[in-house]
C-alpha cells in the first residue's frame, strides 16, 4: 500500500543507468546495469533524512515498470530491491531465470 506522500518527480537518467529523484533538496537513486535483455538492479540509496517516506520503493517501482515495459528481465543484486520484491510478489514475474528475491 502506498503512503500519502505527494507524487515524486522520478527521472530515468538513461546515460547513468539510474532512476533518480530530489526531495527537499536531497537526492535518491536506484541504479542498474543492463546486460543484453537483463537489468541487474545493483543499488538503491536515499538520503538518511528521507528514509521511511516510500521514496526508495517508488524508485524501485519505476525501475521495475521500465523493465516490464521494455521486455527486460531483472536480477535484483541490491538487498533493498530483493526485500521490496518479496513484499510485492506481483513483480516476481520479472525475475530472470535463476534469480531469487
Amino acid at each position: 500500500m502506498h503512503n500519502a506522500a505527494p507524487p515524486l518527480d522520478i527521472v530515468h537518467n538513461l546515460d547513468q543507468h539510474r532512476f533518480e529523484t530530489t526531495v527537499d533538496g536531497m537526492h535518491g537513486e536506484a541504479m542498474y546495469q543492463r546486460l543484453g535483455n537483463t537489468l541487474h538492479l545493483v543499488h538503491t540509496e536515499v538520503a538518511p533524512a528521507l528514509e521511511g517516506r516510500g521514496i526508495a520503493g517508488a524508485l524501485v517501482e519505476a525501475m521495475l515498470d521500465y523493465a516490464a515495459a521494455s521486455g527486460f528481465k531483472v536480477i535484483p543484486q541490491c538487498s533493498y530491491v530483493r526485500a521490496w520484491m518479496r513484499r510485492h510478489p506481483e513483480t516476481q514475474a520479472l525475475l530472470a531465470p535463476g534469480a531469487r528475491v
